[in-house]
C-alpha cells in the first residue's frame, strides 16, 4: 500500500488531502499543518523554504512514497529544495493547476488567485505561459478569503461573503477572463461564491489537478483501506475544529510535533 506525505501552512490542505483519497482511496496518508508558524503567504521565500523543509524531513521519517506540498506558497517557491533533499518524488500544486488551467481557457485569458506570498512569486503566471506561452495571465491576492474559509462564512448568500469576494473578483470579472486558477487550499470552500460572481468562468482547483496526477502514478481503484495520520506543530484543539469541514470526514485526533 502506497503512503503520501502531505504538508500545508495550517488545514487549507485538507482540502489537497481529501482530493487525493478520492482519486486514490487506497492510499494511506500523513499530514502535518505546520500550525504554529501559519500562515506562509506572507513570509519571505527563504523562511518558507527553511520551513517547507523541516516538514519535509518530517514526513520522510514516516516512510512516505511521495510528498504532496499542498501549500501554494511552498509549490511556489521551495520544490526545487525539497527535491534536492528528499529520495522520494516530490510533487505541488502550482504545475498541475496551471496545466489544467492552460488547456481549459478557449481564450488564452486567464485568472489567478491566491495569497499574497502566491501571487507575488509569479509562480502560476510562470507555470502558466510554460505551457501556454500567448496567454494572458491577471493575477489578484484575496488574503481575507482565508479568514471566510475558516470562519466557515462561504455562502454566498451571506452579505458579508458576497461583498468580500466581489470586492477581490471586481478587477478579475472585468479582465474578460473564461478561466481561473484558485491558488490556495482554502478558496475551494468559496466555490459557490467564486462561482456566482463569475459566471461562465471555468474555475480550476489545483487540489483536484495534484489528486489526478497521484493517481497515475499509484493507480485508484480499490476501497478505501489506507491509515490516516495527522500532525500539527501548535495544540490540536483549533486545527481538529474545522478540519472536519475541510477534508469531508471527521478527523478525531492530530498529534502535536515540533519539527
Amino acid at each position: 500500500m502506497s503512503r503520501i506525505g502531505i504538508f500545508d501552512s495550517g488545514v487549507g490542505g485538507l482540502t489537497v488531502q481529501r482530493a487525493v483519497l478520492e482519486a486514490v482511496p487506497t492510499a494511506g496518508t500523513v499530514y502535518l499543518g505546520d500550525t504554529a508558524r501559519v500562515p506562509y503567504g506572507t513570509k519571505s521565500a527563504e523562511t518558507v523554504t527553511q520551513y517547507s523543509l523541516r516538514n519535509a524531513r518530517f514526513l520522510a521519517r514516516h516512510e512516505i512514497d511521495l510528498l504532496v506540498v499542498a501549500c501554494n506558497t511552498a509549490s511556489a517557491v521551495a520544490l526545487p529544495a525539497l527535491r534536492e533533499a528528499l529520495s522520494v518524488p516530490v510533487v505541488g500544486v502550482v504545475e498541475p493547476g496551471a496545466r489544467v488551467a492552460a488547456r481549459a481557457s478557449r481564450i488564452g485569458r486567464i485568472g489567478v488567485i491566491g495569497t499574497q506570498g502566491t501571487i507575488a512569486s509569479g509562480a502560476y503566471q510562470a507555470a502558466i505561459r510554460r505551457e501556454r506561452p500567448d496567454a494572458t495571465v491577471v493575477a489578484r491576492a484575496c488574503p481575507l478569503f482565508v479568514p471566510l474559509a475558516e470562519e466557515g462564512w462561504t455562502d454566498p448568500r451571506d452579505e458579508v461573503v458576497r461583498g468580500v469576494v466581489r470586492r477581490y473578483l471586481a478587477p478579475i470579472r472585468e479582465a474578460g477572463i473564461d478561466t481561473l486558477v484558485l491558488g490556495c487550499t482554502h478558496y475551494p470552500l468559496l466555490w459557490s461564491a467564486i462561482e456566482a460572481e463569475l459566471p461562465g468562468v471555468e474555475l480550476v482547483d489545483s487540489a483536484r489537478a495534484i489528486a489526478a496526477d497521484v493517481r497515475e502514478r499509484f493507480g485508484g481503484a480499490g476501497p478505501a483501506s489506507g491509515e490516516h495520520l495527522f500532525f500539527v506543530t501548535d495544540t490540536p484543539e483549533s486545527f481538529l475544529a474545522v478540519a472536519g469541514r475541510f477534508l469531508g470526514r471527521p478527523v478525531l485526533t492530530a498529534e502535536h510535533v515540533d519539527v
